[in-house]
């Protein structure tokens, strides 16, 4: 009734968020902060995944009502998809025959608060369903999710959109000179690889790259990991998963420029064909890298895939997503990736996309005169980790990254540490994925990607946006 409702609206005093229980709990009613902070995003997203977790009532058929602002739209709907995981291996579970769905409904507020439009529940369907796609095969344990199986889960998404993936896969790895990915892969029983998916439409103005690093397990190499430190290392291909979620709902949306999705796919494995500690490896970008710590691989199959975007794609915008550093969740938190790029307005647009979509980021230092002489070397061009660990190595993981493909490269080069925030707790966030989408949603066809872009053509008068061909619909 409304009596009931409106005294359940009273008693809320969100502190930063409260919830009151109706009908016997059959029904919550739930209030997310009042006012949030600059770094954090306008649609509270973190709070909403946690409501829903600890609030949501039981039973088979369950209904979410989300009311907000048409502008926090595409947030919320992310937000709510992180709360319903889709890979479990609990025995109750194969048991259970009903299947369980959740309705979620939008109510618009304030501003432009007419209905949603169908093109728009689509475009939130494409996007929840890659935030959970990401989500599962983080959460998927190696024994399963190993670089076969995730092959195969990008070849389903090239086929689902009629792309088929370039793979290099293996001993072709080491004859074509992919020596990051080679080296760090090739103790493994399942073999390394680097697949690349393709989208490549008609009237393209620019060519964007996104690489994932794929560790599909990290035991760190020879420089293993601890007891207590390994387990939970199933993550370390959340860049790779984000990217492959990303691209298949940016392209299910319509996407107006090449966009090249990049997988560096290995287990860091101990066995006797591993990288010692002192091997030299040759990488893609021909630069010789003396190997330190076998633990800092990322960086060395990363390094590979920007040297291949640049090189073979000829990529005028390189972003590569991975769960890099420890020390990410120390310098910006367990909510916050942190970026790295030689672009001033991109590091801007990250911030933006990230208050935007609900997946938050925060600067690094990009200063390579200053911090790449860690990695420096007197056999090789450079080591793989640093001298001094307490030198921002979270900036100085990045710059190994660009280093191959030259801190004078004249492309936007973007780097989004996600090792923290690919997680919280047990589960996997699918945190990544919203990002990409919101990034570089100007060059959607779609117009609530549109909307929450922070880059593009918004501003741009209609003439201009008709000069396509001649190169105006950049996304700076």
């Amino acid at each position: 009734s409304p009596q009931i409702w409106q005294s359940a609206l009273s008693t809320l005093n969100p502190n930063p968020t409260d919830s009151c229980p109706l009908y016997l709990n059959y029904a919550t009613v739930a209030a997310l902060p009042s006012r949030v902070s600059r770094h954090n995003s306008p649609s509270a997203a973190q709070f909403i995944t946690r409501l829903v977790r600890n609030c949501l009532p039981g039973g088979v058929n369950r209904c979410i009502v989300m009311v907000c602002e048409r502008s926090e739209v595409f947030a919320s709907a992310c937000a709510l998809a992180r709360a319903f995981p889709l890979f479990t291996h609990r025995s109750s579970a194969s048991r259970r025959t009903e299947k369980k769905t959740v309705t979620v409904e939008f109510f618009l507020v304030g501003q432009n608060n007419g209905p949603i439009e169908v093109a728009t529940l689509k475009c939130l369907a494409s996007a929840t369903e890659g935030v959970r796609l990401a989500a599962r095969i983080v959460d998927t344990p190696c024994n399963e999710m190993n670089t076969d199986n995730f092959l195969e889960e990008i070849k389903k998404v090239g086929k689902d959109l009629g792309i088929t993936p370039t793979v290099i896969r293996d001993e072709e790895l080491k004859e074509r000179g992919f020596g990051g990915i080679y080296g760090v892969g090739k103790a493994a029983l399942h073999p390394p690889a680097l697949a690349v998916l393709s989208h490549t439409p008609d009237g393209a103005t620019q060519t964007i790259a996104w690489v994932g690093k794929g560790i599909v397990y990290d035991t760190g190499g020879l420089s293993i990991k601890g007891k207590t430190t390994m387990p939970g290392m199933k993550r370390d291909c959340g860049g790779a998963a984000a990217i492959l979620g990303a691209f298949k709902a940016t392209v299910k949306q319509g996407f107006k420029d090449n966009l090249h999705a990049v997988f560096c796919l290995a287990e860091n494995a101990v066995g006797p064909r591993a990288t010692r500690p002192d091997d030299i490896h040759v990488l893609y970008s021909g630069k010789t890298v003396e190997i330190n710590n076998t633990d800092a691989e990322g960086r060395l199959i990363l390094a590979d895939g920007v040297a291949y975007a640049c090189k073979d794609l000829g990529a005028d915008i390189i972003l590569d997503m991975a769960t890099l550093t420890g020390a990410q969740g120390i310098a910006t938190g367990k909510y916050h990736a942190a970026v790295l790029t030689n672009n001033e307005e991109w590091e801007k647009a990250c911030v933006k996309a990230g208050r935007n979509c609900g997946d938050l980021v925060h600067p690094l230092v990009y200063c390579p005169e200053l911090h790449f002489s860690e990695f420096t070397s007197a056999v090789a061009d450079m080591k793989n980790s640093v001298a001094d660990r307490d030198n921002t190595p979270s900036s100085c993981a990045g710059l190994f990254i660009a280093s191959h493909i030259g801190f004078d490269w004249p492309g936007v080069w973007v780097h989004i540490d996600i090792a923290a925030p690919v997680h919280a707790g047990e589960r996997a966030t699918g945190y990544g994925v919203a990002l990409l989408l919101s990034l570089f949603g100007g060059a959607s066809e779609d117009p609530l990607l549109n909307l929450v872009s922070p880059l593009g053509c918004n501003g741009d008068s209609p003439a201009e946006d008709m000069e396509r061909d001649s190169k105006r619909r950049r996304l700076v």
